[in-house]
């Protein structure tokens, strides 16, 4: 659960601390006073859009930091495990920030991490629920999500999504390749001669940078050969030879090593330049041998070239390209060949894949067909207690045409709030204050379900009060038996009915406004009932109404066998 909010330089706020405890957490306080903004700032840390805005007058820099203790969530602790982060005693401290420049950061723990994370860990630490989350409940996709949780059919939902996936990619690949082959049916003549001019040339990759060197040694073979011989003449040949002078210098060498046998490295070194300068001699004179004066051949290797030219600027730019281009034709002419086969066997695995996306399809309608039935009958069943005594609310899942990712039906939420009406969208009969109860209701029964810790109900006593005031408040204290609940409330009745009374005021600070908070308890929280009461905490009247409500709300349930007769006794 959050034990502890702490704000900094968030709108108005300066610093605040917002201590929280187990079961029913109410904030109240006057209109304008920062309610709002301390749920703002809750909605920043678990990841909502961050602006430079949000930045307090005069500071450079905004943060939000909430303490959780999950000692008994188990399933939280893996989370943050498989994230690589460490708990401490039980405790885990997400923080975020923002700068006047715009840029944000965030932290577990102290340990650096994405914004994308935090969410995801917020998520699975706060369920925020606003005006906005209560709209949320006319949109479709919403109502079907809230089905498939309260019926168990998420992972078969989502099996439904895979199905459909494959059958849509096989279908694409099928559409894919029959347009390939008739684009090539189309093409094939054209084709046909691509093959043969490239096949016909048997170029092959690198062939012009080789016919290139051949021309130039057989264009310049003459010179070439004259050098060579002239170069292995000046090392071996006559007096004037480098071997012959070579001999000399041995001599010279052998006359100092008897003076200083010390300077056999320079015999070495002698020894291999010498035997280097012999096996050059040799290699020059094979070069020589080998290189011919053959016109013809540079004749035909000319026209190899040419060829090869033009079908590269054909083909090209470059020789690889042609030839490319030659066994990608080759390619699509084969495909009029064999696309038959592959489209048979495409088919099949369609088959196969719309079989198996109708088998997932109908499972999740039987899945959600059961869902429907208990959850329209259990969220009727609290509708009387939310002040809507013949409301009724059912799930119609109207059936579609086809499979689609979500499904082989539409779920609509529809309801009937008033005796004599039929059942409509939930969308075109309920006003702010029903929906926002409805919503209240539905979270009732997905509260057993949902493994969330801590639910923040933001607004949900719009357009309500009096006695469906102190219905609503008994409702979220018996969700309070499963999770930590905070609301932010306008209504005493259900203040009174809080386990944890929070109250925010707005006074100033160096001239500038800010918010702070306080827990009240005994004659405090008496006095701030009192003040949502009539406006005058100081009211005798509006004092004792308060300490009545409080002491109703402390007060054991009655049954619901007899809440019937005693409403009717009074």
């Amino acid at each position: 659960m959050l034990t502890e909010l702490r704000i900094k330089n968030f709108a108005i706020i300066e610093t605040l601390t917002l201590p929280l405890a187990g079961g029913f957490n109410v904030l109240t306080g006057e209109t304008g006073a920062g309610k709002s903004i301390i749920v703002g700032a809750l909605g920043l840390l678990l990841g909502e859009r961050a602006s430079p805005d949000l930045i307090r007058t005069g500071a450079d820099r905004a943060t939000v930091e909430g303490v959780f203790d999950i000692r008994d969530r188990a399933e939280i602790a893996a989370l943050l495990d498989e994230r690589g982060v460490d708990t401490n005693d039980g405790l885990v401290v997400l923080r975020r920030e923002i700068a006047a420049t715009g840029r944000t950061r965030a932290w577990v723990n102290a340990a650096s991490t994405t914004t994308a994370v935090l969410a995801e860990l917020g998520r699975a630490l706060v369920n925020l629920h606003g005006q906005h989350e209560a709209q949320a409940l006319l949109d479709p996709d919403s109502q079907r999500s809230i089905l498939d949780e309260y019926g168990g059919s998420v992972s078969q939902a989502a099996a439904v999504v895979t199905a459909h996936a494959r059958l849509v990619g096989v279908t694409r690949e099928i559409a894919l390749l029959e347009s390939r082959r008739k684009e090539a049916e189309k093409r094939a003549d054209y084709l046909r001669h691509v093959v043969r001019e490239i096949d016909e040339t048997r170029i092959v990759a690198g062939e012009d940078i080789t016919l290139e060197e051949e021309a130039r040694r057989l264009e310049n073979a003459d010179e070439l050969r004259s050098l060579a011989s002239g170069m292995a003449s000046m090392l071996e040949g006559g007096d004037e030879a480098v071997s012959h002078r070579l001999g000399s210098v041995q001599r010279s060498l052998a006359t100092i090593q008897r003076i200083d046998p010390a300077l056999v490295r320079l015999q070495e070194l002698f020894d291999s330049g010498y035997y280097a300068l012999q096996e050059l001699s040799r290699a020059l004179d094979e070069y020589a041998a080998g290189i011919d004066l053959d016109p013809a051949r540079l004749e035909q290797v000319q026209r190899r070239r040419e060829l090869v030219f033009r079908i590269t600027k054909k083909y090209g730019p470059a020789l690889a390209d042609a030839v490319e281009t030659g066994r990608a034709a080759r390619a699509e002419l084969d495909l009029i060949d064999t696309a038959g086969l592959d489209l048979r066997e495409l088919e099949r695995r369609q088959s196969e894949c719309r079989a198996a996306l109708s088998s997932a399809a109908k499972q999740l309608t039987r899945m959600r067909a059961a869902a429907a039935t208990t959850l329209g009958r259990e969220v009727t069943s609290i509708l009387p207690e939310l002040g809507m005594p013949d409301g009724n609310f059912s799930v119609a899942l109207t059936p579609l045409g086809d499979s689609s990712p979500t499904g082989d039906e539409e779920v609509e939420f529809r309801v009937a709030l008033n005796v004599g009406h039929d059942e409509r969208p939930l969308a075109r009969v309920a006003s702010g204050g029903e929906l926002s109860r409805v919503m209240l209701a539905v979270k009732t029964i997905l509260a057993r379900l949902d493994r969330v810790p801590t639910l923040v109900f933001d607004e949900v006593d719009a357009g309500i009060g009096g006695r469906v005031g102190l219905q609503v408040g008994d409702t979220m204290r018996r969700v309070a038996a499963h999770h930590q609940v905070l609301a932010i409330s306008h209504l005493p009745q259900i203040a009174a009915r809080a386990h944890h009374h929070i109250v925010v005021s707005k006074g100033a600070r160096g001239g500038v406004t800010t918010a702070d908070t306080r827990v009240v308890s005994g004659d405090d929280r008496i006095a701030e009932i009192a003040r949502m009461l009539d406006g005058d905490p100081e009211s005798a009247l509006s004092r004792a109404h308060a300490s009545e409500l409080l002491e109703a709300a402390s007060a054991p349930p009655v049954p619901k066998s007899t809440r019937g007769k005693a409403s009717r006794k009074k």
